[in-house]
């Protein structure tokens, strides 16, 4: 059982972070071999570029844009489960989230009513996303509903069975009053935080040991 778990934040420490090694440990202990990849610190890679190579007999389903993104798709292809964590900048997923996404999605549309589905090997996703917005935006009629219901359905549609795991109202900085955000309470939020954070880890490894029970 291999798990691969992406973090698609810039932070390597914070709370998207934490929630992907949360459920890759949860996936570990549950006897998995689990590899985490940080898209911030790879080389330089790019979305789609639209060559449409994966639509040819050739290299069907398959992405051949070689760059740093390539290794990290063909783990995906290889791994019995995926988790991928974002943070949700300016009402989307982060551009790194989004790189892979078009990236990983796209090699398996085929536009064949036959078979629109290039990929053969479905396998259980999470799919985390952390936010400075409150859990109310992500109800039902939320303002972002629409957006993580989205992602959740193409992903269960090419890739697998996907389960989400939504951080709302999330700390951001560890000292508000030096950014001037009088918006925030900065004190609010460290309490929310220290109320509710360890659950969602607990949550994210729960989902991780059940990703590698399958």
């Amino acid at each position: 059982m291999n798990i691969t778990a992406i973090n698609a934040s810039p932070r390597k420490s914070r709370n998207t972070s934490q929630l992907v090694r949360a459920a890759a440990d949860g996936a570990s202990a549950a006897g998995a071999e689990t590899e985490i990849f940080d898209l911030y610190s790879l080389e330089r890679y790019t979305g789609c570029i639209s060559c449409f190579a994966c639509k040819t007999k050739k290299y069907f389903g398959e992405c051949i844009c070689n760059d740093a993104l390539k290794p990290v798709l063909e783990k995906i292809r290889c791994s019995d489960g995926l988790v991928i964590g974002t943070p949700n900048y300016l009402g989307e997923a982060s551009a790194s989230f989004r790189a892979l996404y078009e990236r990983l999605i796209f090699q398996y549309i085929t536009y064949d009513l036959e078979k629109p589905n290039a990929n053969t090997r479905r396998i259980p996703v999470l799919f985390i996303m952390t936010s400075n917005a409150g859990d109310s935006a992500y109800e039902q009629g939320g303002f972002y509903h629409g957006l993580v219901s989205n992602y959740q359905s193409t992903l269960d549609r090419f890739i697998g069975p996907t389960k989400v795991l939504i951080a709302a109202d999330t700390v951001q900085v560890d000292d508000y009053s030096r950014f001037n955000r009088t918006m925030f309470d900065g004190d609010a939020k460290k309490r929310r935080h220290d109320a509710l954070f360890a659950d969602l880890l607990e949550e994210a490894r729960a989902i991780g040991s059940e990703m590698a029970g399958k």
